[in-house]
């Protein structure tokens, strides 16, 4: 229990600075804006209660609006992305017989789920925040070109760091 409350609050901590230190300079024209610290609602324990879960990631959101100058846009789309974390791991674990797995890694849980896991929450968090960001309908090209080119630029990160960062479950 101790164990896995450390390395959360390590992973919050090293997400947050690597977001705010190194990816926030990162962008490709102004389209694609990586946004990596999703990762640490990703990543999770399945046992977390929903209560915590909202709670930390508001608190990631906020503490992401504080260094983006954005007040409340991350924490409202950190919100809903853990809302929509419940609803598909209550949807998916019990089915495919996962109930065993302490945390939803690409190691624990195979690739294909992962992705699809990864993806969707990505596209509902990124959708949210820059509709959230622009709210007008006269930029609505801009606004999807810059959703889409963010999201495979995010999801591409969160795979390289899953591949490069946890290792496969023994069976």
């Amino acid at each position: 229990m101790i164990r896995v409350l450390i390395t959360n609050l390590i992973r919050f901590v090293a997400l947050v600075f690597l977001q705010v230190f190194l990816l926030k300079n990162i962008s490709l024209y102004n389209l694609s804006m990586p946004y990596l610290y999703i990762l640490f609602i990703l990543l999770l324990p399945f046992e977390t209660p929903n209560l915590l879960l909202f709670l930390l990631s508001f608190l990631l959101g906020l503490s992401i609006d504080a260094f983006y100058d954005t007040p409340g846009l991350h924490a409202a789309s950190c919100v809903l992305m853990a809302l929509v974390r419940v609803l598909f791991i209550s949807v998916t674990v019990q089915k495919d017989g996962f109930d065993n797995e302490p945390e939803p890694t690409l190691g624990n849980m195979g690739f294909t789920w992962f992705f699809t896991y990864a993806a969707l929450l990505t596209v509902v968090h990124h959708f949210f925040l820059f509709n959230l960001e622009v709210f007008r309908l006269s930029e609505i090209q801009y606004t999807l070109l810059r959703f889409l080119l963010s999201s495979v630029f995010t999801l591409f990160l969160i795979l390289v760091s899953s591949f490069l960062f946890f290792r496969r479950k023994e069976r």
